[in-house]
């Protein structure tokens, strides 16, 4: 395995900056963010597609420092009924266009979140049981049947034609994809090229480990985000870990997105590197930082230093 970082993190930073700033902390490839969710201006997809000198200018400066493209990621909701669906599905097919071009293999996004019924206008996370109200197993069929089966279809037929080989979907919460059962629908639906962005972050505060989540998901770990999530002690007692507090309001909420090793130790990463690599995975570990507990630099470097301490390489 080899150590990468998403540049969304840097996206105060200008293109060369950002570069050099990867090449000082030590990592040797970049999962450039652009698109979707994600306001980082370093590689978006619709820019570089219309512009092909600067293409390949970016693309010289890549190479001259000796770093690598691990992936490109444009997260966001192609599910979403509104005008936001429209929106990520154009930038999520551009990323799979500028992919092509460029001859990256690997697509890290997410699977997207539809409505629960037709008319309805806004995303709807089905959690709760099928057994009531009697429209729920109609909700559930709507959601994967109407709506998410015919679009992974189409994405990954569009894939194919770029010579992309896999397509890495996060578990990210409220996606129709967040853990192995809902990866596995999709993917024996739509094929092998779709399979799992595996961040531990999101398992944790879901009650799931990610080391059997690692086991259970074998050959379909296509991607690995390094992110530590910390259940924080006291606060999750008392109103259990569904949690709507803004990311930034640390001191309050029951679990935080945490640098690597601020959640759990090195020993749990080294297990859980060591299965991971157990069940066939050798590719990229991304370092996602999202740590409100502390600066930006502090989390980086931590979380570099945990990571590189605990990958098996």
């Amino acid at each position: 395995m080899k150590l990468s970082i998403c540049t969304d993190v840097m996206g105060d930073l200008s293109f060369t900056d950002m570069l050099d700033k990867c090449v000082a902390l030590g990592v040797e490839g970049i999962e450039m963010t652009g698109g979707g969710w994600s306001p980082a201006p370093h590689f978006r997809a619709e820019t570089l597609l219309a512009d092909p000198s600067e293409l390949s200018r970016r693309l010289a400066e890549i190479e001259a420092r000796g770093l690598t493209i691990a992936a490109l990621n444009c997260s966001g909701n192609p599910l979403d009924p509104g005008h936001l669906g429209e929106k990520h599905r154009k930038e999520i097919e551009e990323t799979f266009t500028l992919a092509g071009e460029i001859g990256v293999r690997k697509i890290v996004t997410m699977s997207g979140l539809p409505e629960a019924a037709a008319g309805d206008t806004v995303p709807n996370w089905l959690t709760y049981t099928k057994s009531w109200p009697d429209e729920m197993p109609e909700r559930d069929r709507y959601q994967w049947e109407d709506r998410a089966f015919p679009y992974w279809h189409g994405l990954v037929e569009h894939a194919g034609k770029m010579g992309v080989e896999k397509i890495a979907l996060e578990n990210f919460s409220a996606m129709l994809v967040w853990n192995p059962e809902t990866l596995f629908r999709l993917r024996n639906e739509v094929g092998a090229m779709v399979g799992m962005n595996l961040d531990p972050s999101h398992l944790f505060w879901k009650g799931a480990c990610p080391i059997a989540v690692a086991r259970a998901l074998g050959p379909a770990i296509h991607h690995v985000h390094g992110k530590d999530t910390r259940i924080e002690r006291g606060l999750c007692d008392v109103n259990g870990l569904l949690e709507m507090k803004e990311v930034t309001d640390v001191a309050n909420r029951a679990w935080n997105y945490v640098a690597v090793g601020a959640g759990h130790d090195l020993q749990w990463w080294k297990e859980f590197f060591s299965v991971v690599g157990m069940m066939g995975y050798d590719g990229w570990v991304s370092l996602e930082m999202e740590d409100f507990t502390m600066s930006t630099e502090a989390g980086i470097r931590s979380s570099i230093d945990a990571l590189q301490a605990t990958i098996i390489r």
